[in-house]
């Protein structure tokens, strides 16, 4: 029996949830999440907590029960909670502005990055003196603002050498010794 996939997930107060043939739909008071499942895993909603099962025992079908387990356990989340996440803009003169959903990025390039952000993605712009622009992007949808978030950092890798680039907030990047070090 997978760990994950035989663990309930708790409905929290002010979520609704409607089961009906393989969708799922929750409903919060940060949005409404649909996702389709697959038919081999069964869902029940039993005394405020949802119950999933499996048909059989299948190497993928076991795969799966703990997958869709977790998909809805970050969508319950995301409805009642949200998922935020901060990314930190390192590197002399790179800038960040939010003008509605589009992000405008100058990360050192010859021309400034415009990067249309979804509606479902709340995003703000911090750029304080003295401190590295931030950019903040809110969601209810984990997987979409994985998805952004790693957009954004592909436009700017870290290096390991002078550490510019982009990052989350508070991640500690492995630095290299440069060419005076082997000497």
């Amino acid at each position: 029996m997978s760990r994950i996939g035989k663990n309930p997930v708790t409905i929290p107060s002010g979520v609704t949830i409607n089961v009906s043939d393989n969708t799922i739909k929750v409903k919060g008071a940060k949005g409404e999440l649909t996702r389709t499942i697959d038919p081999r895993i069964s869902v029940k909603e039993e005394d405020g907590k949802l119950v999933f099962e499996r048909s059989n025992e299948e190497k993928q079908t076991r795969a799966m029960h703990g997958l869709y387990r977790a998909l809805v356990q970050n969508m319950v989340q995301g409805v009642s909670e949200g998922y935020k996440t901060q990314l930190e803009l390192v590197g002399v003169g790179y800038k960040a502005e939010a003008k509605g959903q589009i992000l405008e990025l100058n990360l050192g390039y010859s021309h400034n990055i415009f990067m249309q952000i979804p509606k479902e993605v709340s995003v703000s712009t911090e750029m304080l003196k003295g401190q590295n622009p931030k950019v903040t992007l809110e969601s209810s949808d984990k997987e979409l603002l994985g998805h952004i978030t790693a957009k954004i950092r592909s436009l700017r890798k870290t290096e390991p050498y002078k550490g510019k680039g982009v990052r989350f907030v508070g991640e500690q990047i492995r630095r290299k010794a440069g060419k005076s070090a082997g000497k």
